[in-house]
Protein backbone atom coordinates (compact mmCIF):
# COMPACT_ATOMS: atom_id res chain seq x y z
CA UNK A 1 0.00 0.00 0.00
CA UNK A 2 1.14 3.56 -0.68
CA UNK A 3 1.03 6.99 0.92
CA UNK A 4 -0.23 9.78 -1.34
CA UNK A 5 -0.07 13.57 -1.07
CA UNK A 6 -2.48 15.23 -3.51
CA UNK A 7 -1.74 18.74 -4.80
CA UNK A 8 -4.41 20.81 -6.52
CA UNK A 9 -4.23 22.97 -9.63
CA UNK A 10 -4.90 26.65 -10.28
CA UNK A 11 -7.77 28.30 -8.39
CA UNK A 12 -8.58 25.05 -6.55
CA UNK A 13 -7.78 23.75 -3.06
CA UNK A 14 -7.56 20.56 -1.06
CA UNK A 15 -11.35 20.33 -1.38
CA UNK A 16 -11.11 19.06 -4.98
CA UNK A 17 -9.83 15.67 -3.74
CA UNK A 18 -13.08 15.08 -1.82
CA UNK A 19 -13.92 11.90 -3.72
CA UNK A 20 -10.43 10.57 -4.39
CA UNK A 21 -9.15 10.39 -0.81
CA UNK A 22 -11.86 7.96 0.38
CA UNK A 23 -11.48 5.96 -2.85
CA UNK A 24 -7.76 5.54 -2.12
CA UNK A 25 -8.38 4.73 1.54
CA UNK A 26 -10.91 2.07 0.53
CA UNK A 27 -8.08 0.43 -1.42
CA UNK A 28 -5.85 0.37 1.65
CA UNK A 29 -3.73 3.44 0.87
CA UNK A 30 -3.19 6.51 3.01
CA UNK A 31 -3.96 9.84 1.35
CA UNK A 32 -4.17 13.49 2.24
CA UNK A 33 -4.28 16.85 0.48
CA UNK A 34 -3.06 20.34 1.27
CA UNK A 35 -4.16 23.74 0.06
CA UNK A 36 -1.20 25.65 -1.33
CA UNK A 37 -0.14 29.05 0.06
CA UNK A 38 -2.11 32.00 -1.25
CA UNK A 39 -5.21 30.02 -2.14
CA UNK A 40 -8.17 31.50 -0.29
CA UNK A 41 -6.16 31.98 2.92
CA UNK A 42 -6.15 35.77 3.14
CA UNK A 43 -2.54 36.08 1.98
CA UNK A 44 -1.44 38.89 -0.27
CA UNK A 45 -0.92 36.91 -3.51
CA UNK A 46 1.99 39.17 -4.46
CA UNK A 47 3.99 37.66 -1.58
CA UNK A 48 3.50 33.99 -2.53
CA UNK A 49 6.53 32.41 -4.23
CA UNK A 50 7.17 29.18 -6.08
CA UNK A 51 9.86 28.31 -3.53
CA UNK A 52 7.45 28.72 -0.62
CA UNK A 53 4.87 26.63 -2.45
CA UNK A 54 7.40 23.85 -3.02
CA UNK A 55 8.51 23.99 0.61
CA UNK A 56 4.90 23.45 1.73
CA UNK A 57 4.83 20.25 -0.32
CA UNK A 58 8.13 19.06 1.13
CA UNK A 59 6.88 19.76 4.65
CA UNK A 60 3.79 17.61 4.04
CA UNK A 61 5.76 14.71 2.57
CA UNK A 62 7.70 11.77 3.96
CA UNK A 63 10.34 9.65 2.20
CA UNK A 64 7.55 7.13 1.47
CA UNK A 65 5.12 9.67 0.00
CA UNK A 66 4.10 9.69 -3.64
CA UNK A 67 3.25 13.28 -4.53
CA UNK A 68 0.60 13.79 -7.20
CA UNK A 69 0.24 17.20 -8.81
CA UNK A 70 -2.69 18.30 -10.95
CA UNK A 71 -2.40 20.90 -13.74
CA UNK A 72 -0.18 23.83 -12.64
CA UNK A 73 0.95 21.76 -9.64
CA UNK A 74 3.38 20.07 -11.98
CA UNK A 75 5.61 23.06 -11.30
CA UNK A 76 5.65 23.08 -7.49
CA UNK A 77 5.92 19.28 -7.19
CA UNK A 78 8.94 19.43 -9.51
CA UNK A 79 10.40 22.28 -7.48
CA UNK A 80 9.83 20.21 -4.32
CA UNK A 81 11.81 17.33 -5.82
CA UNK A 82 14.61 19.76 -6.65
CA UNK A 83 14.68 21.11 -3.07
CA UNK A 84 14.47 17.77 -1.30
CA UNK A 85 14.47 14.73 -3.60
CA UNK A 86 14.77 12.31 -0.68
CA UNK A 87 11.65 13.76 0.96
CA UNK A 88 9.37 11.81 -1.40
CA UNK A 89 9.16 8.43 -3.07
CA UNK A 90 8.06 9.67 -6.48
CA UNK A 91 5.91 12.05 -8.51
CA UNK A 92 2.72 11.61 -10.51
CA UNK A 93 1.73 14.35 -12.96
CA UNK A 94 -2.04 14.42 -13.50
CA UNK A 95 -2.80 16.27 -16.77
CA UNK A 96 -0.10 18.61 -15.46
CA UNK A 97 2.65 20.80 -16.81
CA UNK A 98 6.02 19.08 -16.89
CA UNK A 99 8.47 21.98 -16.50
CA UNK A 100 10.98 22.85 -19.18
CA UNK A 101 14.31 23.96 -17.73
CA UNK A 102 14.56 27.74 -17.61
CA UNK A 103 10.88 28.34 -18.43
CA UNK A 104 7.99 29.41 -16.24
CA UNK A 105 4.54 27.90 -16.37
CA UNK A 106 3.29 31.02 -18.15
CA UNK A 107 6.06 30.57 -20.73
CA UNK A 108 4.92 27.00 -21.27
CA UNK A 109 1.26 27.94 -21.50
CA UNK A 110 2.02 30.52 -24.18
CA UNK A 111 4.11 27.96 -26.09
CA UNK A 112 1.25 25.46 -26.22
CA UNK A 113 -0.18 24.31 -29.56
CA UNK A 114 -3.42 26.22 -28.88
CA UNK A 115 -4.72 28.60 -26.25
CA UNK A 116 -7.76 27.33 -24.39
CA UNK A 117 -8.33 29.70 -21.46
CA UNK A 118 -8.27 33.13 -23.12
CA UNK A 119 -10.59 35.67 -21.53
CA UNK A 120 -11.84 33.10 -19.00
CA UNK A 121 -8.84 34.09 -16.86
CA UNK A 122 -9.66 37.43 -15.24
CA UNK A 123 -6.60 39.24 -13.87
CA UNK A 124 -7.04 41.23 -10.68
CA UNK A 125 -6.45 44.97 -11.11
CA UNK A 126 -3.28 44.77 -9.01
CA UNK A 127 -1.83 42.18 -11.39
CA UNK A 128 -0.93 39.76 -8.61
CA UNK A 129 -3.61 37.12 -9.14
CA UNK A 130 -6.34 35.94 -11.46
CA UNK A 131 -9.67 34.17 -11.16
CA UNK A 132 -11.62 32.02 -13.60
CA UNK A 133 -14.91 33.26 -15.04
CA UNK A 134 -17.49 31.02 -13.36
CA UNK A 135 -19.53 30.95 -16.55
CA UNK A 136 -16.56 29.40 -18.38
CA UNK A 137 -15.31 27.07 -15.64
CA UNK A 138 -17.69 24.17 -16.41
CA UNK A 139 -16.51 24.12 -20.04
CA UNK A 140 -12.84 24.37 -19.14
CA UNK A 141 -12.68 22.10 -16.12
CA UNK A 142 -15.77 19.99 -15.58
CA UNK A 143 -17.55 19.18 -18.86
CA UNK A 144 -17.97 15.50 -18.01
CA UNK A 145 -18.36 15.80 -14.23
CA UNK A 146 -21.59 15.12 -12.29
CA UNK A 147 -23.78 18.19 -11.86
CA UNK A 148 -23.49 17.84 -8.09
CA UNK A 149 -19.70 18.00 -8.26
CA UNK A 150 -19.80 21.08 -10.50
CA UNK A 151 -22.18 22.79 -8.09
CA UNK A 152 -19.80 21.88 -5.25
CA UNK A 153 -16.72 23.18 -7.07
CA UNK A 154 -17.81 26.49 -8.57
CA UNK A 155 -18.32 28.48 -5.34
CA UNK A 156 -14.99 27.15 -4.00
CA UNK A 157 -12.83 28.35 -6.88
CA UNK A 158 -10.47 31.05 -5.65
CA UNK A 159 -7.87 33.53 -6.86
CA UNK A 160 -4.59 32.11 -8.17
CA UNK A 161 -1.30 33.89 -7.30
CA UNK A 162 0.56 34.76 -10.49
CA UNK A 163 4.14 35.09 -9.20
CA UNK A 164 4.70 31.32 -8.74
CA UNK A 165 3.45 30.75 -12.28
CA UNK A 166 5.74 33.35 -13.85
CA UNK A 167 8.85 32.05 -12.04
CA UNK A 168 11.22 30.00 -14.23
CA UNK A 169 12.39 26.68 -12.83
CA UNK A 170 15.85 25.25 -13.26
CA UNK A 171 16.01 21.46 -13.47
CA UNK A 172 18.90 19.31 -12.28
CA UNK A 173 19.73 15.66 -11.77
CA UNK A 174 17.72 15.74 -8.53
CA UNK A 175 14.43 15.86 -10.42
CA UNK A 176 15.68 13.71 -13.26
CA UNK A 177 16.48 10.89 -10.83
CA UNK A 178 13.10 11.05 -9.06
CA UNK A 179 10.71 8.25 -10.12
CA UNK A 180 7.81 9.76 -12.01
CA UNK A 181 4.74 8.97 -14.07
CA UNK A 182 2.22 10.93 -16.12
CA UNK A 183 -1.55 10.61 -16.53
CA UNK A 184 -2.82 12.22 -19.72
CA UNK A 185 -6.50 13.18 -19.93
CA UNK A 186 -7.64 12.76 -23.51
CA UNK A 187 -10.71 15.05 -23.31
CA UNK A 188 -8.94 17.87 -21.48
CA UNK A 189 -10.23 21.33 -22.46
CA UNK A 190 -7.63 23.23 -20.39
CA UNK A 191 -4.24 21.73 -21.21
CA UNK A 192 -4.51 20.35 -24.76
CA UNK A 193 -4.12 16.56 -24.75
CA UNK A 194 -1.63 16.80 -27.61
CA UNK A 195 0.48 19.16 -25.50
CA UNK A 196 0.40 16.70 -22.63
CA UNK A 197 1.66 14.02 -25.01
CA UNK A 198 4.39 16.35 -26.25
CA UNK A 199 5.61 17.08 -22.72
CA UNK A 200 6.29 13.38 -22.06
CA UNK A 201 7.23 12.26 -25.57
CA UNK A 202 10.67 11.12 -24.39
CA UNK A 203 9.48 9.38 -21.20
CA UNK A 204 9.45 5.57 -21.04
CA UNK A 205 6.13 4.38 -22.41
CA UNK A 206 5.32 2.39 -19.27
CA UNK A 207 5.33 5.61 -17.23
CA UNK A 208 2.68 7.38 -19.35
CA UNK A 209 -0.99 6.54 -18.81
CA UNK A 210 -4.31 7.83 -20.13
CA UNK A 211 -7.78 8.53 -18.81
CA UNK A 212 -10.69 9.22 -21.13
CA UNK A 213 -11.93 12.27 -19.27
CA UNK A 214 -11.76 16.02 -18.76
CA UNK A 215 -9.29 18.19 -16.86
CA UNK A 216 -10.91 17.09 -13.59
CA UNK A 217 -10.70 13.29 -13.26
CA UNK A 218 -10.98 13.72 -9.49
CA UNK A 219 -14.68 14.48 -10.08
CA UNK A 220 -15.26 12.82 -13.46
CA UNK A 221 -13.91 9.40 -12.43
CA UNK A 222 -12.55 9.35 -8.86
CA UNK A 223 -12.70 5.57 -8.60
CA UNK A 224 -10.83 5.10 -11.87
CA UNK A 225 -8.24 7.67 -10.83
CA UNK A 226 -7.69 6.01 -7.46
CA UNK A 227 -7.29 2.62 -9.12
CA UNK A 228 -4.81 3.97 -11.66
CA UNK A 229 -2.58 5.83 -9.22
CA UNK A 230 -2.59 2.82 -6.93
CA UNK A 231 -1.37 0.73 -9.88
CA UNK A 232 1.30 3.32 -10.76
CA UNK A 233 2.57 3.26 -7.17
CA UNK A 234 3.57 -0.39 -7.59
CA UNK A 235 6.24 0.68 -10.07
CA UNK A 236 7.88 3.23 -7.76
Amino acid sequence: MADFLLIHGSCHGAWCWRDVIPALEARGHSARAITLPGHDDGRDPATVTLKETAEAIVAASTPETIVLGHSWAGYPITAAAEIAPKAMRGLIYLCAYVPVCGQSLIDMRKAGPRQTIGTAAIKHPDGASYTIDLAEAPRLFYQDCPAEAVAYALPRLCAQPILPQETPLELTDAWQATPKAYIRCTNDQTIPPEYQAQMVADWPRNTVHEMQCSHSPFFADPQGLAALIGQIAKDF
